[in-house]
């Protein structure tokens, strides 16, 4: 009975040990994974907050070689003396050395006052916030509209190349990636809001809505009226270059073994292209969304202009045009920003698309 016995207390005490070891094992790669990971994102914030350095310095010089006297434009036309221009300049700190204004304006963004506009005399800071929502619906919509569309067609595009439809979409997308966005505004102006020929004018020609002191409902219809051509030529541009992206990334993936694999174990096509090739062909097209994301703070400055949409885009036209030097200095660092924290978020997100980044 002894001898029968002993060995089961062994058997069970080896297995124990395995099943620790087993754990320990997976315990220590998950805390490997997680280190990893975390020297990965803290890399990645560094570099962030580098690059936002470098745009706070880079945004103070760079529009100091603009020619032009902000001054001497804002008092155009007006009857002005040495002596009344000499005290605008000290007003607006314009009299001090390089050095003094660089330090000042640093030391103020810091702590997030980008300065007094010159031709509005109100903070850089409320007038963007003033601006912003216009741009974020304008813009927003747009990209994703043309991001939604560019990855389908692109997929479909690289997973049937070759074919007429193929051919067709990849055609019309490289047309449309090579036209400049404020041509395809005026041209859509001139057909779709002028008239010309049989097709009569059907949306207006600019701006954000009619004025007609519409409330409600009414008031989402004026609005969604006026996006109709402005969000056309940005979609029109802009899903071309996410389609040509999305359809080069799913080629480089379409010879891969485990596709094969994935055939041979009786999978329809449909299940091997969306489960298996698509997501491991995100990882560049992710990119390029996170930074058109970035571009939704921008907006689009030309299509903004040509649709005289009330947003940053006309504002900054409007700063560069005098310069209004802290305006435009405000709206490049905000501009800026939010493409590093975009590029930021889709680093973050890499390693957990694709555990093999960051390691």
């Amino acid at each position: 009975m002894t001898s029968a016995s002993t060995p089961a207390p062994v058997a069970q005490t080896g297995t124990g040990t395995d099943s620790g070891t087993v754990r320990a094992t997976e315990g220590g790669a998950r805390s490997g994974t997680a280190a990893a990971y975390l020297r990965h994102a803290a890399g990645k914030v560094a570099g962030a907050a580098v690059s936002l350095l470098a745009v706070l310095v880079t945004s103070f010089f760079l529009f100091r070689i603009i020619p032009g006297d902000p001054v001497k434009t804002m008092t155009h036309g007006m009857p002005t003396t040495a002596e009344q221009l000499a005290t605008l300049r000290k007003q607006f700190g314009l009299d001090l050395p390089m050095w003094q204004q660089f330090t000042d304006y640093c030391a103020k963004a810091l702590t997030g006052d980008l300065g007094t506009s010159y031709q509005f005399r109100a903070p850089v800071g409320e007038l963007i916030a003033q601006k912003l929502p216009a741009t974020l619906l304008l813009t927003g919509t747009a990209v994703v509209l043309y991001s939604a569309l560019g990855l389908w067609l692109g997929t479909r595009s690289a997973w049937r190349h070759g074919s007429l439809g193929d051919r067709l979409n990849t055609g019309v997308a490289l047309t449309l990636w090579s036209v400049p966005s404020f041509w395809l505004g005026l041209l859509l102006i001139i057909v779709f809001s002028v008239g010309i020929g049989p097709v009569p004018g059907l949306f207006p020609t600019g701006g954000m809505e009619s004025g007609t002191g519409e409330t409600g409902f009414g008031h989402v219809l004026d609005v969604a009226h006026h996006m109709v051509l402005p969000v056309l030529t940005l979609v029109a541009v802009g899903y071309a270059q996410t389609l040509l992206v999305m359809r080069s990334s799913l080629l480089d993936e379409m010879g891969g073994d485990y596709l094969t694999t994935a055939r041979a174990k009786g999978l329809r096509d449909d299940v091997v292209r969306r489960r298996h090739a698509v997501p491991n062909a995100l990882l560049p097209t992710v990119t390029m969304i996170f930074i058109n994301l970035g571009h939704v703070a921008a907006g689009s400055i030309l299509v903004e202009t040509v649709f005289s949409w009330p947003g940053l885009g006309g504002l900054f036209y409007q700063a560069l045009s005098v310069p209004d030097l802290p305006l435009v200095q405000g709206l490049f660092v905000v501009f800026a920003g939010a493409m590093i924290v975009m590029n930021l978020i889709a680093d973050l997100l890499y390693p957990l698309l694709d555990p093999r980044v960051g390691r």
